[in-house]
């Protein structure tokens, strides 16, 4: 057993030497002024936090159950942050969290939470995050299956077994649709419900081991409505008595499932759960772009309020819940970072419409976390916001590699770094292209590990020009039918060469390289871009690979010193032309 202990991580000796339920009777009378490694620990499982970055401040994370909320619970929630001078931010998991806490008043606003009907237990640590499902649930034109009462049951499972509060090997995100089109996809979660068909009867497919920056994988498993809550239930045992419990980097369930295979763990599954199961039906899952008043399946209007990038004041949550109390509208929070009002008579309400972030999901960034490179929340308004609103291109910001924005799950994705490979050290981002994410299908592919962040702005201006050539309905299809024919390598260096030299290239005008062989992609790839940049001297750098070329290019137009201003001025007049460019 001593050996045993040895390798278990450090939150496992802390659980082992007692559980956080144990623990939680000490948190009246613990001394927040100077709590110890352990506390910190445990105080996470009740949603109680803190981080390097200011150490006697706190942040309490609020379990929004299924993104639903009524107005006087919002408008107390304003009351404690008005009276509190706090700040509060919307998190990707349809849930809030409060910043600016001490140790003074944490306990007390704790309390004043979780006495709301609000629970801020199991929002962090290793538990069952909040369980998310479309923010249409139930009223949706393309809701079949409404998913509320199944979140519920779930909920009330983990939330009052003792054994299972913090102990799990590591966190489980889950997502639950009873829709046919999402505003958000699921698959980044460890466990998705997805909405399925089998023998004309409506049930869910399940889907496992997805992370942000990896897709759920299908368990080939169909299940009833009835069925899914004793098999979420089975899923919990298992992954908790079978979860790796050692190097803290591989204790997500991805790993186990890399090392142990899927049908093992359903074994584990299938022996906690003692009924069978039939197998995978047909994914009911179609693409849509949403609007910013969506009409519901009773004729009444859905309004998304778009947060500031995920934060927002107290005077906008008092408004909201003014709003919605006066027109018996229903508030729910959504995985996007906003604030939805359904039930509406007409498609109006009386908000501004400034931020265009509905398809924007930025992480809390350095002014919340400690793993930030960039003030993400700031720095997003120097994405080009009018047409990623125009096109409702999904886009997500992370603040560094753990993918807070799911910036490997939409259609552009962006890390936000700090770099000295141009010159002086500064932010800089690495960018991701083409994920077929809608249906799970893929994740978005490394475009280019590092750009300066006064240049993301013209290379995104270029990759959303070149979707506009295409003329497809989304930038999706763009990726699915266009982009994902060539290596990631080559759509980089088209786009360099474009941005250096203004010789403008349409992808979707040039040869299918579908079908040829991965050992043939390098030589067809060049003759291509031979035939498409003629007096390149780029072609120069190829050998056996892009990739010097690529080198080379990023150093010429992003060293220090080098601005946007001094772009091809083909390519700038081009953008210009398209009222892209914003001089």
């Amino acid at each position: 057993m001593e050996i045993i202990e040895k390798k278990l991580n450090k939150r496992e000796r802390h659980k082992a030497a007692l559980s956080p339920f144990q623990y939680y009777p000490q948190i009246e009378t613990l001394d927040f002024n100077g709590i110890s490694e352990g506390d910190g620990f445990y105080l996470q499982d009740f949603g109680i936090f803190n981080v390097p970055i200011e150490e006697e401040e706190y942040t309490l994370r609020l379990r929004i159950t299924a993104g639903r909320i009524n107005a006087v619970q919002l408008r107390a929630i304003a009351e404690i942050v008005k009276q509190n001078s706090l700040e509060v931010i919307l998190t990707a998991r349809a849930g809030m969290q409060l910043h600016g806490l001490n140790s003074e008043n944490v306990l007390n606003i704790f309390k004043q939470i979780n006495l709301l009907g609000i629970s801020t237990w199991q929002t962090f640590g290793d538990n069952v995050r909040n369980i998310v499902t479309d923010v249409y649930d139930g009223v949706g034109s393309t809701s079949v299956i409404e998913t509320y009462p199944l979140i519920m049951q779930m909920q009330d499972y983990f939330l009052k077994t003792p054994h299972l509060v913090g102990m799990l090997p590591r966190r489980i995100s889950t997502g639950i649709s009873g829709n046919g089109a999402n505003v958000s996809s699921f698959f980044a979660n460890d466990l998705y419900f997805a909405l399925a068909k089998k023998e004309e009867i409506f049930g869910f497919n399940v889907y496992m081991g997805g992370k942000n920056t990896e897709i759920a994988r299908s368990s080939d498993i169909f299940l009833l409505p009835e069925e899914v809550v004793s098999f979420f239930k089975a899923f919990i045992e298992a992954f908790n008595k079978h979860g790796s419990r050692f190097a803290r980097s591989r204790t997500r369930l991805f790993y186990l499932l890399e090392e142990i295979g899927m049908e093992t763990f359903l074994e584990y599954v299938a022996h906690e759960y003692q009924h069978s199961w039939q197998n995978a039906g047909d994914l009911v899952l179609e693409k849509e772009l949403f609007s910013r008043y969506q009409q519901l399946k009773d004729g009444s209007y859905a309004f998304c309020y778009e947060s500031n990038f995920g934060r927002i004041d107290v005077e906008e949550l008092i408004a909201i819940a003014d709003f919605a109390e006066t027109h018996s509208a229903h508030v729910r929070l959504s995985t996007d970072h906003n604030i939805y009002l359904l039930g509406l008579s007409q498609p109006s309400a009386p908000f501004e419409h400034l931020k265009k972030s509905q398809t924007v999901v930025a992480c809390a960034g350095s002014h919340y976390c400690p793993y930030s490179f960039w003030n993400i929340k700031d720095d997003a308004q120097m994405l080009p916001l009018e047409k990623i609103n125009e096109h409702r291109i999904q886009i997500g910001i992370s603040g560094c590699a753990k993918g807070c924005g799911r910036h490997q799950h939409c259609d552009i994705g962006l890390i936000g770094l700090r770099t000295n490979n141009f010159g002086n050290a500064d932010k800089g981002s690495r960018i991701y292209l083409g994920a077929e994410h809608s249906a799970g299908l893929s994740v978005g592919r490394e475009l280019f590990e590092m750009v300066p962040l006064e240049h993301v702005r013209s290379v995104l201006d270029l990759i959303i020009y070149e979707y506009e050539q295409s003329g497809l309905d989304t930038f999706e299809s763009f990726s699915t039918q266009i982009l994902n024919r060539y290596s990631i390598e080559f759509i980089a260096l088209c786009l360099l060469e474009t941005l250096k030299n203004g010789s403008t290239i349409a992808f979707y005008a040039m040869d299918t390289l579908e079908n040829i062989r991965e050992e043939d992609r390098f030589m067809v790839e060049k003759e291509l871009f031979i035939r498409c940049f003629s007096t390149t001297d780029s072609i120069t750098l190829m050998k056996d690979n892009f990739n010097d070329a690529i080198r080379q290019i990023s150093k010429k137009l992003w060293s220090v010193g080098v601005s946007d201003q001094e772009i091809a001025p083909e390519i700038k007049k081009l953008l210009v032309s398209k009222k892209y460019w914003e001089v």
